[in-house]
């Protein structure tokens, strides 16, 4: 039963995190940043909320400063909103996952490059030796 608790604590925080920052949080360090997971502590007083954001290292540095900035902000909406018994203390984590997925993407396709070159040039031998 606790496990479930915890999961939908953490949707709910993830929930209420999203909306402030897109309707609350006016920090130009923080940019396009996206919301990859919350992972509670069992007795819900710590949140590990993971994020990814587009950029180089710097804007990664650069969010991580402005979403620790407004975290006192973040939490005291967390209390109004959520109205548990002890609000999580909140920390940040950048979490590369998007990053490492876009360069597979870029492997992959190079990867394919070649193969779609050479792929014409077999077309045509197969279909000559098909039809002699």
């Amino acid at each position: 039963m606790t496990g479930h608790r915890t999961e939908r604590v953490a949707d709910a925080l993830r929930a209420v995190i999203a909306e402030l920052l897109v309707r609350d949080i006016k920090d130009p360090r923080i940019g396009m940043v996206t919301l990859t997971g919350v992972e509670m502590s069992p007795d819900l007083k710590h949140a590990r909320v993971f994020f990814s954001c587009l950029g180089d290292e710097a804007a990664h540095q650069r969010s991580l400063a402005g979403l620790r900035s407004a975290s006192g902000f973040i939490k005291a909406q967390a209390a109004r909103r959520l109205k548990l018994r002890f609000t999580p203390e909140i920390t940040f984590i950048f979490d590369p996952a998007l990053e490492r997925a876009e360069r597979l993407a870029t492997l992959l396709r190079q990867a394919e490059q070649p193969d779609q070159e050479a792929a014409p040039g077999d077309r045509d031998d197969t279909g000559g030796e098909g039809e002699a």
